[in-house]
This record gives structure tokens, sequence and C-alpha cells, in this order.
């Protein structure tokens, strides 16, 4: 009964507590815990049966705590600082993978067209396992990727574990990876637009691609093909601006924060590089983020057909945030939504026409990695994803790239629909 009593009388005593002597208390506990971790950080370095490195052990700590929020918070010390930066200006050095780490592995979220991992056959999903034959278990995901960079030129050997296959090794020479983010050409009388990544080139790249095909179509063109299949993403604005093109008024994607200051909404302005034209656009399991952002602005404004397979599922927002001396802090900061209030987190792009892809007399694994799957990966409780129309595939007399030949399909049909309509 005391104990009852003593119970009840601290709850009243905390509930009449001012709001700062609370703080007071959380902030106590906070120094308390970073005083246990300055006491096991003192203890490894004194006991520890190998010298460890200081900068090295905080680095791993810091990457630890950011990695418990989720997949794509991180550390960027200086030298992956200035990568990030290359990489968004278009070139830099190594095999061309995006990747992430899952279950202590290196996981492939997209080989990136004309690298070496792209020419290696690197498939979305992939996990590698071991790097020059030495396990990547119990390395840091930016410890893997350091390996995989060096010398242009030099080999490095990748063991892959792949669903459905035994693991295999494969070798991949190291390259300058120079991303042309945008390729462009004439399907029949079809646009083809293929965007590889959202760097600072793209945008213009799209603007250019616009403009040659029109001159080599001219009005005989029938309509475009956007193709952002095995696309990873990239900068948010490059997402905007190229949705942008496309429409010509309402949402494009909004962003919401942990405050509601942190709010964003961006809109379309009036022109439309395809001009009125009709759209599809391509998605797979390897089309994440900003790509997502594309896909999702044009399909709720149903500006164009999404034709593929389910998206990867990233709808979560990073910020770089300088750190003087000491890199960058990569900080998930916000969720965005699509025009409808979608988030597509775990989730994905649902096609409006879903359609495999298969290689002649040979089908493609289905399933593979997406924001799902990822360890800490956040929940979205947002809507439902809506119904697709299922296509079914005839493997044996499937062109080489079935999707793209179905979306070529799809623009003659809307085309051929269209010349009876108007005689």
């Amino acid at each position: 009964m005391r104990k009852f009593l003593s119970m009840v009388a601290f709850t009243i005593m905390l509930a009449a507590m001012p709001a700062a002597a609370i703080a007071a208390e959380s902030d106590e506990e906070t120094f308390r815990q970073l005083e246990l971790f300055g006491d096991i950080f003192e203890r490894v370095r004194a006991q520890y049966v190998d010298e460890a490195d200081d900068k090295d052990l905080i680095e791993a700590a810091i990457n630890g705590m950011l990695h418990s929020l989720d997949p794509h918070s991180s550390y960027l010390n200086e030298e992956s600082f200035r990568d990030m930066q290359v990489r968004t200006r278009g070139e830099f050095g190594g095999l061309g993978i995006e990747v992430t780490m899952e279950q202590g592995f290196v996981r492939v979220v997209s080989p990136i067209d004309g690298t070496p991992a792209a020419r290696a056959g690197l498939e979305a999903g992939d996990f590698i396992t071991h790097l020059d034959g030495e396990s990547v278990l119990g390395l840091s995901l930016s410890d893997a990727v350091d390996k995989m960079r060096g010398r242009i030129g030099t080999d490095i050997e990748l063991t892959i574990r792949r669903e459905g296959v035994d693991p295999f090794d494969v070798t991949v020479t190291r390259d300058v990876v120079r991303i042309r983010s945008v390729r462009s050409r004439a399907e029949g009388k079809a646009g083809y637009i293929r965007v590889t990544t959202f760097n600072e080139q793209t945008m213009e790249g799209v603007k250019s691609s616009m403009v040659k095909l029109k001159e080599e179509l001219g009005d005989e063109m029938i309509g475009l093909v956007l193709d952002l299949r095995r696309n990873p993403g990239g900068l948010l604005d490059q997402a905007v601006k190229v949705s942008d093109a496309f429409l010509n008024r309402g949402e494009i994607v909004s962003t919401r924060g942990r405050e509601s200051d942190d709010s964003q909404r961006f809109n379309a302005k009036r022109g439309d590089l395809a001009e009125g034209l009709p759209i599809v656009v391509l998605i797979n399991r390897g089309s994440a983020s900003a790509s997502e952002i594309v896909a999702g602005a044009l399909q709720d404004h149903k500006r164009a057909v999404i034709m593929g397979t389910e998206s990867f599922g990233k709808g979560s927002v990073q910020t770089i945030m300088p750190i003087a001396g000491h890199g960058a802090l990569r900080l998930t900061t916000a969720a965005y939504f699509t025009p409808s209030g979608r988030s597509i987190q775990k989730t994905g792009i649902s096609p409006d026409i879903l359609v495999e892809q298969v290689k002649i007399k040979e089908a493609v694994t289905k399933g593979g990695v997406r924001e799902r799957d990822l360890r800490n990966a956040r929940e979205n409780e947002g809507a439902e994803q809506p119904e697709t129309e299922k296509e079914e595939v005839q493997e044996t007399t499937a062109p080489q790239d079935y999707q793209l030949a179905r979306a070529l399909d799809l623009l003659k049909g809307v085309a051929t629909f269209n010349l009876r309509a108007s005689n």
C-alpha cells in the first residue's frame, strides 16, 4: 500500500513539475547516456585486442546512430562528401552502381547505364558479399564503397549472391564513370528518352533531346516514351523540373518535415515540351526517389500512362548538411507526397499497366530489393495503391526489351484511335 501511495505521490509531483524541469530531467538522462558512450569508447581504446583508430571508431559510432534511424541517413567524411559533390555534377570514378547496406552486405539498388558495373551484368537486388575474396561483413557502407574505388584500369573481384542462382564471382575493371544522364532516339514515329539519373545536367538533357526528336520526327511524332527504369534518383530540383516540362499546371510534389514550417509545395508552370502528345513512362524496381516523383506527378495528373513493374518505394527526402572541417551529414528531413497526397514509402509507384520484363527464352527473376526490404525503412500510413492492369507475357516470342515494345504498341494504338476519331 505504501508503495502504491508513493507511486501516486510521484505521479502527482511529476504532473505538477513545470516544463523546464521536465526538460532538465531529460537533459540529465541524455548526459548520463553520453557519459556511458565515453566510458565504452575509452575501454575500447585501452583494452581492445588490436589498437583502433579514434577517428574510425567515432565515424562508425556516428554512422551506427544514423543507420538506426533509416537506411538513407549517414555521415559523409570529407572524401565521401567530395565524391558525392562530383557525382551530382555528373562525373566520378568507380564501378557505377548505386548501393545500400542490408543484412551486413552491400546491396545493389541500381547499376548505372554504360558503366563498368552495368557492362559486367550487375543487377538491381544483387548482394555483394565479398570484395577481392574478403567478406564485407563488419564494414560500413562507406568503407565498402572505398574498397570498390581505386585506380582507373585496375580490377576488383566481386562475389555476387543473386536470387535463384548460386553465388558467383565477377571481375569489374574500374573506370572513370561519366554519367550522361539523358539519352534519346526515335523509335519509328515515337520519341524515346532515357533518364538514368537526376544530376545537374538532367533537365538540359531532356530539353535538348525533345528539340532533337521534334526536328527528326516533325509532325509525324505520335508520342513519347520516358524511360525511368533502373534510375536510382538524385536531385529533387531536377525531378521537379523534368515533371514541370510535361505539365501545364498543378502540384508536382509536396514535402512535409517534422515542423509545419518545413513543408513545401512545388507547382508546375505553363509549357509542355511534348505539346500534349501521349506519354508512356517506364518504371521498374530500380526506379527510386526522384524518378518516382516524376512518375507519380505524371500519373496523378493523368498526363502519362505508367507501365512496367512497381518502383523501389523511397518516399523520403535527404538534406546534405556540410559540417566545417568534417564532411557532411546526410539526414532524412522530410517525406514527399505525390499531387494526390500519396506517400509511396515502402509501396512504390504502381504502374497503370503491369508489364514484366523478359528476355528471349529466359524470364527475369521476379522480386528484388525495394525500399520496404531495407532495414529501418520508414513506415507508410498513407492510402493504398491503385489496382493495376496485368499483362500476360509470352516468354518464347518476346522481343529483347518487352516493356519498351509494349509502350510503343500503346502509343501506336492511341495514334491509330485518334486518327480514326478525327476522320
